[in-house]
């Protein structure tokens, strides 16, 4: 027989800390199906809370068949579906050419009866709060790529958020918002110190013509932060660094320029039409380093060399993490890939 421990002063509401527990009891064992559970009276009296407020979690159960009602007798614990199939909801901050790459190498590594949700909340928390609104308690596990914006109230209202989900269905991709407290998974960039450390491994190469121009849009979420690293490597590695919001008006041969925005988005283009214009080429009078890798990249300015998270890793392992059921919390690998821009 499972006791509930029902805290007040918790976030979670009442009726779902009565549906988390009793379902996790079923999936885990320590609920045998058949069981009888106590009448919505005897829960009632024993948590001191209100009959409805049971009422509204036992609903919820029969709903999802874990529990079941039989007329006259009470409550009982169903038995497993035997078929049942993993269904897991997936809250992308937004749609992008590597969240796609993520969740081919995702999908790829699970089960092909797997039920996949696929929701985009646009760094927006009321967008976040309204799907977990809708779908809490629904599914097997929430993937979710936290990234919001930097204010503090907003990363607050997030982290709360993300308190929500049980620590043992969330795996957070891409960042770990270190603010939610638990056990759960983590698969996650390291904005601070990953550039920095790949432009160490590129440090010689840079140091050939002594200065580093940085592209950095004002759309750049995480830009600030990698500015901060790249500065710190700079300030080690005795290199120039210029800092620009926009593509400069002049470009120089010997200039490195690393791009912190996105793939083929307009500062790279800018870019690139800028250097054509002074007669340069990429790669040899004009050196090019983007941040963030997808395929196209190849064959962008006859191959872009990028720093870049591994994104088919991210994508396999928090497909590993929920087949073992062991979730952990990890640096994903970050690496360079040399192409004929650098």
């Amino acid at each position: 027989m499972i006791r509930l421990s029902i805290n007040k002063k918790s976030t979670v509401s009442l009726y779902r800390q009565i549906y988390r527990q009793i379902e996790s009891g079923r999936r885990s064992g320590v609920l045998a199906p058949g069981e009888q559970l106590p009448s919505m009276n005897e829960l009632a009296a024993e948590a001191d809370i209100s009959r409805e407020t049971v009422k509204k979690a036992y609903n919820l159960l029969c709903r999802d068949g874990v529990i079941l009602s039989r007329h006259g007798k009470g409550f009982f614990v169903a038995e497993m579906d035997k078929d049942h199939h993993l269904d897991i909801l997936v809250l992308l901050d937004k749609q992008s050419i590597y969240k796609q790459v993520f969740l081919q190498a995702f999908q790829q590594a699970l089960p092909p009866e797997t039920h996949l949700t696929i929701q985009p909340y646009n760094q927006d928390p009321g967008l976040l709060e309204y799907y977990l609104d809708s779908h809490l308690d629904q599914y097997d596990y929430y993937i979710v790529s936290p990234h919001f914006a930097l204010d503090k109230s907003v990363q607050d209202k997030a982290t709360a958020l993300l308190r929500r989900i049980p620590n043992r269905k969330l795996i957070m991709v891409d960042n770990w918002m270190r603010g939610v407290p638990g056990n759960y998974g983590v698969i996650y960039q390291d904005f601070r110190h990953d550039t920095a450390n790949a432009l160490s491994e590129v440090c010689e190469d840079i140091l050939r013509d002594g200065r580093l121009k940085v592209i950095v849009l004002p759309d750049s979420l995480y830009g600030s932060i990698i500015l901060d690293s790249v500065r710190d490597f700079a300030e080690k590695a005795d290199v120039k660094v210029s800092v620009f919001h926009d593509v400069p008006e002049s470009v120089e041969k010997g200039d490195v320029f690393l791009v912190l925005n996105s793939q083929l988005d307009s500062g790279l283009v800018r870019l690139s039409r800028q250097i054509t214009a002074s007669s340069l080429e990429v790669g040899k009078d004009v050196r090019i380093i983007s941040y963030n890798e997808f395929p196209l990249n190849e064959i962008v300015l006859g191959g872009l060399t990028t720093f870049s998270t591994d994104f088919p890793a991210m994508g396999r392992k928090a497909a590993e993490m929920i087949l073992n059921g062991h979730l952990e919390q990890i640096h994903n690998p970050f690496r360079i890939t040399r192409r004929k821009s650098f």
